[in-house]
């Protein structure tokens, strides 16, 4: 029996994390932001489910020059980041930030 702090354990997967700065620093960071919301959820439809949660962070200490750095559970697990440096490259980024989160 477990005698230390309530665990709560979400229905949700885990969150995906998305640096705030970065996206202030780049073109198009809000459109970028909603591309990486939208094909999150499109993903996760194909499977069932919800939608892990896109939540944007203060500074992540990465601070690529024209990229955002994204993270899931499963990849800071690793030690990884995720960067996307434009829209074309959600599709891709959205796989690997759901793939560690499975593994």
């Amino acid at each position: 029996m477990y005698r230390g702090q309530p665990i709560a354990r979400p229905k949700r997967p885990p969150p995906v994390l998305i640096c705030g700065k970065c996206l202030s620093k780049i073109d198009g960071g809000k459109k970028l932001k909603q591309a990486l919301k939208a094909e999150l959820k499109r993903a996760v439809a194909a499977q069932g489910g919800k939608r892990p949660k896109l939540v944007t962070t203060g500074c992540l200490g990465i601070c690529p020059k024209r990229a955002v750095v994204t993270a899931s559970a499963g990849t800071l697990a690793k030690g990884e980041y995720v960067l996307v440096e434009d829209r074309k490259q959600v599709e891709e980024a959205v796989r690997v930030l759901l793939k560690g989160d499975r593994e």
